[in-house]
């Protein structure tokens, strides 16, 4: 959910035309991530679970993508998005090694 925070404080930075297009876009990939780590918990098996996990993977990539265009456009704070970068490594990366786990 920090991620998630981190992102929408950033977008806040964005121009305002953007807020149709990446603004939007990289606010529902980020919310998706957490989303699905929460809607996946609630499954009955831990390949259910997993399969949400995959989705949750799937979403920080794209944030990942979005945030290389940001900076690739110049667009929202430098700091910000750096920031946002960072979680969204670490947060990737924690979800690889927790799908790695359920598949025993």
């Amino acid at each position: 959910m920090e991620l998630t925070e981190v992102v929408y404080n950033l977008t806040k930075t964005f121009p305002k035309d953007e807020i149709y297009g990446l603004t939007s876009q990289l606010r529902r990939a980020s919310v998706s991530i957490a989303s699905n780590i929460a809607e996946g918990r609630g499954r009955a098996t831990d390949r259910d679970f997993r399969q949400f996990l995959n989705i949750a993977l799937g979403s920080t990539y794209e944030v990942q993508t979005q945030l290389l265009l940001a900076k690739r456009l110049t667009i929202g704070d430098q700091a910000m998005r750096k920031m946002a970068e960072s979680l969204c490594i670490e947060t990737s990366k924690m979800l690889g090694a927790f799908i790695q786990s359920l598949k025993g």
